[in-house]
């Protein structure tokens, strides 16, 4: 089938919905938020479409779990961060993994000097372990489920 602009768009939109909703549902509260499973669908739409989209659904993902989940706060942060990580995360060919690294340290990172910023480094330093587990296993997740997915399409 081929893939028009107006296919794209749509695909994206929906891959944002899923992501929002896989992150909603599956929330699992730590001593700073909560870890969501919204890495997941960032990771597999970069791997699929690549940075943009990456970064289109990691950003809005982020900003509308933050909103619907009551920590309002934080949703210029995820716009930023979750967008960086999937806009990092969708590098191709041999800088792949150069951006898997990216991606983690500007989610990671962003996120600790975020909340080192509102709330202390010991609230900060805490949370990365989290941080850090919800982005490896997004990063899981969304690779197996991108190599399921092409494997069904050849």
């Amino acid at each position: 089938m081929k893939q028009t602009k107006t296919t794209k768009i749509a695909l994206v939109s929906i891959l944002t919905a899923l992501s929002v909703a896989l992150g909603y549902v599956v929330k699992i509260p730590t001593a700073t938020g909560i870890l969501t499973f919204l890495d997941a669908g960032i990771f597999f739409t970069a791997f699929y479409f690549g940075r943009r989209e990456g970064a289109i659904v990691g950003g809005l993902g982020g900003f509308i779990i933050d909103l619907i989940s009551g920590y309002p706060h934080w949703m210029i942060f995820s716009l930023i961060f979750h967008g960086s990580q999937g806009y990092f995360a969708g590098f191709k060919g041999k800088w792949q993994w150069l951006g898997l690294v990216l991606a983690t340290i500007v989610m990671v990172a962003g996120y600790a000097f975020a909340t080192a910023w509102m709330k202390g480094w010991g609230i900060a330093l805490a949370d990365v372990p989290h941080n850090l587990l919800q982005n490896f296993v997004g990063m899981f997740a969304g690779f197996l489920l991108y190599q399921s997915i092409k494997k069904i399409k050849s």
